[in-house]
């Protein structure tokens, strides 16, 4: 089953969250070139405009994580444009379950 990355993404005082989500679908562009990406989806969180939930969902474990070596470098270029400007905390790692009613 596919895997879904959690992160919180959170800007910092001066920052908002449209501003990284403008170099965020820049980066996602490019990622979803990589084999084995499945999109990425951000999600303001209600009730507080600085934080945001970023979801990449990648076929597999071993796709994302190849993904380093097989990327342009404009990604982890536009990634470190925006470390001075937010603080992003890695949730988890997902996988979702196949329910029947």
């Amino acid at each position: 089953p596919s895997r879904h990355y959690l992160f919180e993404v959170t800007a910092k005082p001066g920052y908002t969250i449209e501003q990284y989500a403008e170099a965020w679908v820049r980066a996602s562009e490019l990622i979803q070139q990589a084999p084995g990406a499945q999109g990425t989806r951000l999600h303001r969180k209600m009730g507080d405009e600085r934080t945001a939930l970023a979801i990449a969902t990648w076929e597999s474990k071993a796709a994302r994580d190849a993904s380093p070596a097989l990327l342009p470098s404009a990604v982890q270029e536009i990634i470190e444009s925006q470390a001075p400007f937010v603080e992003i905390r890695f949730i988890g790692e997902l996988y979702q379950l196949t329910l029947i009613f």
